[in-house]
């Protein structure tokens, strides 16, 4: 049975999704959107998520009104938004799957006699949908993270956030990589990516630069990124898992 935590937590995820995507239709309709959203969006992810300065601190330094910023930077927001947006909507599912339903639908007869009842149809079509999609979803989330941190690099290298965030952005990644294998799957084909452009371009001082690279972030993460051998890990069935 659901606990008070429980519902609260679940709360901030639905506040959380209905805010973004009030956000995403603002910005795509080139609306100008109210600050209250903008609050409802950072109320709902501080009470179910771990504090995510660095995608707060980039997207929150950024103009609120349409009116005032590039279409690059109406894109960056919208970027910022999609991990916490992805899994409130996978977390929101699974509660009103497996608290919300069983509460308002009957459920349906049990496949054996004397069996236990089976949830509704309703409901297991929308467990199969989050089974299906989930895997696609955390992998969008680690590739979005990515990139979000790239951009908070080149914005403290052209003074457009502060010179801390990507320090404090790279704390919050080398803790995805160690808990979930789609941050190292992320991880490991993007350096092998870049590392075969570099060897494309057969440039020396490009090579040298990649290499020092590569050294900061495995020290940095305490480890070298090497691949990790058993894949992405599942979690569909239950709560979903970042």
């Amino acid at each position: 049975m659901a606990t008070t935590q429980h519902y609260l937590w679940a709360s901030g995820h639905f506040l959380l999704l209905v805010s973004a995507l009030r956000c995403f239709f603002a910005w795509v309709t080139f609306k100008t959107v109210s600050v209250w959203w903008y609050k409802g969006k950072l109320i709902g992810s501080t009470s179910s998520f771990k504090f995510h300065w660095g995608s707060h601190q980039l997207c929150h330094r950024l103009p609120v009104s349409p009116l005032y910023h590039s279409l690059f930077e109406r894109i960056l927001i919208l970027v910022t938004l999609l991990p916490y947006t992805i899994f409130s909507l996978f977390h929101a599912l699974t509660f009103t799957r497996t608290t919300l339903m069983p509460q308002f639908l009957p459920p349906g007869p049990p496949s054996t006699a004397g069996g236990a009842p089976q949830p509704h149809p309703i409901a297991k079509r929308l467990q199969v949908w989050v089974k299906t999609n989930y895997d696609t979803a955390m992998k969008v989330v680690a590739y979005t993270e990515l990139a979000i941190f790239v951009r908070i690099v080149l914005g403290a290298v052209t003074f457009r956030n502060s010179l801390l965030s990507p320090l404090i952005y790279g704390h919050f990644l080398r803790q995805r990589y160690y808990q979930s294998a789609f941050t190292r799957e992320a991880f490991t084909a993007t350096a092998t990516y870049v590392s075969s452009f570099v060897q494309k371009q057969g440039n020396p001082t490009l090579s040298m630069v990649w290499d020092k690279t590569q050294m900061l972030i495995g020290r940095f993460a305490g480890s070298t990124l090497a691949p990790n051998p058993a894949g992405p890990a599942g979690g569909a069935g239950g709560a979903p898992r970042r």
